[in-house]
């Protein structure tokens, strides 16, 4: 995976006009495909008790706010800030709690 977590933006992409609305709009993101086949949904969460679901591997690179996460099968519980990443498998899940909005960049593959 490229490594964006230092730009600010990304070049030369599509942006899907539709946006994706999970949660009763707890979170809404819009989808960004690459010249090279990838895709980044750029969205955020407000501040809720939620679970994801995973189909490909993610990596979620925080961009604004805080969050704390508990990946499927484990008990502890990591808090993510600005500046932050973190993975979960495919086929799996995650709880995060936010208490501030979440302004973050989903990386998936």
């Amino acid at each position: 995976m490229e490594n964006h977590s230092m730009s600010t933006q990304f070049d030369n992409v599509t942006v899907l006009k539709k946006g994706n609305v999970y949660f009763d709009g707890k979170c809404v993101s819009h989808t960004v495909l690459f010249a090279d086949g990838t895709k980044k949904t750029l969205g955020v969460i407000l501040p809720a008790s939620l679970t994801f679901n995973t189909g490909a591997p993610e990596i979620m690179e925080i961009n604004g706010g805080s969050c704390r996460v508990r990946l499927k099968g484990e008990e502890a519980w990591n808090t993510y800030a600005a500046g932050t990443t973190f993975s979960v498998p495919g086929n799996s899940s995650f709880d995060i709690e936010v208490t501030e909005t979440l302004d973050y960049v989903c990386h998936f593959g």
